[in-house]
């Protein structure tokens, strides 16, 4: 009997992808056996209001620069592409669709992501097509109580250390003139500042 494949799930805004993402996402992988992980740039995030997202293009070239040192780790192009907002449940749909319906999926995202997830587009089914994993960062809190009842069964908590480092911070330093070296891949700090990104109040909006 064939294996099932195990496919992780890695949605975000990526805005930049930093250490903590990769760290989070290497923990899952390594403790729940997963095959492999994609991490998924989300294309127009419908939560998102931030005047400080980078366009689409940069924030997926930074994701597979960061992701191409790690054989188990791809970037997948599926929201970027999508024309409209993106929604967790239509990619999860189409990346059952290309790597095979018996593929089990697990969404990664944050916990404070998680807390909110009944207020996303069309849950009613989400806790049939993925498990999803709830990493947060030390400080942060959050109780399977305070989940939607729906999917309290399919969710899993994880905290994650390496998360204490977040993408608005790395966006403020860089305002500021500050050092992000160590909190993003080397190759990421180098795409960030020859493509002149969150440095000046020109950044364009995605």
């Amino acid at each position: 009997m064939r294996k099932k494949t195990t496919l992780g799930i890695m949605g975000g805004t990526f805005n930049p992808i930093h250490h903590g993402h990769l760290v989070a996402a290497e923990v899952i992988r390594d403790e729940f056996g997963l095959d492999r992980v994609l991490f998924v740039p989300s294309g127009k995030p419908p939560h998102k209001y931030d005047n400080e997202i980078a366009l689409p293009e940069h924030r997926w070239m930074m994701t597979v620069l960061a992701t191409d040192s790690n054989a188990y780790f791809s970037a997948s192009s599926v929201e970027i592409k999508r024309k409209g907002q993106s929604y967790t449940r239509d990619t999860i749909i189409e990346l059952k669709k290309s790597c095979g319906e018996t593929t089990k999926c697990y969404f990664i995202t944050g916990a404070d992501a998680i807390a909110e997830i009944s207020t996303w587009h069309k849950t009613e089914d989400l806790s049939r097509l993925a498990t999803f994993m709830a990493v947060s960062r030390p400080g942060y809190k959050l109780t399977i109580d305070k989940i939607d009842p729906r999917f309290r069964n399919c969710t899993h908590l994880i905290e994650i250390p390496a998360l204490a480092i977040s993408s608005t911070d790395i966006r403020k330093r860089l305002r500021e003139g500050k050092t992000i070296k160590y909190l993003v891949p080397e190759v990421v700090e180098k795409y960030i500042y020859k493509n002149h990104l969150y440095q000046a109040k020109t950044t364009k909006a995605a």
